[in-house]
């Protein structure tokens, strides 16, 4: 009977220090055992399905803790079914991971700095969800106030919860309806009959264009020719203008020159004939028609030279004519 006993204890033994053995393993391998993580809960709005326990936490893509569990609590304050999800992180991953304690205040300020949690799509084949953390300043801080044992992280939802709450304010109804009316409104423009006959006078417009375009383009050359012909001749009579004003010129200096010539000789004459006509008496008939004629001499010669002054500041007044003051 004492060796069937001793063989019983022996086997129980063996038994135990396998089944120790192996939780040994399990627990000290999984690293879970000195881990040194911390719990946070998070509450998020909507549907979680898709998140399971044990799917990834992630910081800008990098994987710094996991899912530990999902349950539905009653809140009675709100009247409401909350889901909330506790999350473990491991300090040891993030550098400076002191900041993630569970002590209120601390999570607190690092919660003022924008962190917030996000659900995303980790899996678009199977529709699988993780936790994102990420910091958003401009995201004001939710706090819902349950499981107060563990340091809280306020969540944001996801741009297609953004979407759908977005779709859900919009009046769809009022909007289909415009839609609806502004439809038949254009069916109608478009097919009504003055639109048709409009659309008959616009092409019959554009065939007229069309052929007036055409007749322009048979005249146009011509008239560009006929435009060249017509410059070249003008060009010419421009040069042979500048050189016949340029020989009326140069005998206009001659003239004046010999106007001028001609007005000292006729002076000289006249001085002279007033020296000899002094020697005669003053009643005789000779000396009244001599002094007459010098007279009329003395008028034609200030003429001539205020001709010639004229001439010589206006040449082209032999061209042109006189000019003519406005006003006369």
């Amino acid at each position: 009977m004492s060796g069937k006993e001793n063989k019983t204890l022996i086997g129980a033994f063996v038994v135990g220090a396998i089944a120790i053995l192996v939780l040994a393993v399990l627990v000290l391998g999984s690293g879970k055992f000195l881990s040194r993580s911390q719990k946070y809960v998070l509450f998020f709005d909507g549907s979680v399905k898709g998140l399971n326990v044990g799917s990834p936490v992630t910081f800008r893509g990098v994987k710094i803790g996991e899912v530990t569990d999902i349950s539905v609590v009653i809140d009675q304050k709100q009247r409401a079914l909350r889901i909330p999800v506790l999350i473990r992180l491991d300090p040891e991953l993030i550098e400076g991971g002191s900041l993630l304690s569970t002590d209120q205040g601390a999570m607190r300020h690092v919660v003022e700095m924008g962190l917030r949690a996000q659900l995303q799509l980790q899996n678009f084949v199977t529709g699988q969800l993780m936790v994102a953390l990420d910091f958003f300043p401009n995201a004001p801080p939710r706090y819902v106030g349950m499981k107060k044992q563990y340091a809280e992280i306020p969540t944001i939802p996801t741009a297609l919860q953004e979407l759908q709450r977005t779709v859900e304010h919009l009046p769809l109804r009022e909007i289909v309806v415009s839609l609806n009316s502004a439809v038949q409104g254009i069916d109608r423009i478009v097919n009504s009959v003055d639109t048709r006959k409009t659309t008959q006078t616009l092409e019959a417009a554009l065939k007229d264009i069309q052929t007036l375009v055409r007749h322009i383009d048979e005249r146009i050359e011509p008239l560009v020719a006929g435009l060249s012909q017509t410059s070249g001749a003008a060009e010419e009579t421009l040069v042979e203008s500048k050189e016949t004003a340029a020989s009326v010129r140069k005998d206009m200096k001659e003239l004046v020159a010999s106007t001028k010539t001609t007005l000292e000789s006729a002076q000289a004459v006249l001085k002279q004939s007033e020296q000899t006509l002094q020697a005669y008496s003053g009643d005789s008939p000779l000396v009244v028609e001599m002094n007459k004629t010098l007279r009329e001499l003395g008028a034609t010669s200030r003429s001539l030279r205020h001709l010639s002054d004229y001439l010589e500041r206006h040449p082209e007044s032999l061209l042109r004519g006189k000019a003519i003051i406005k006003g006369q």
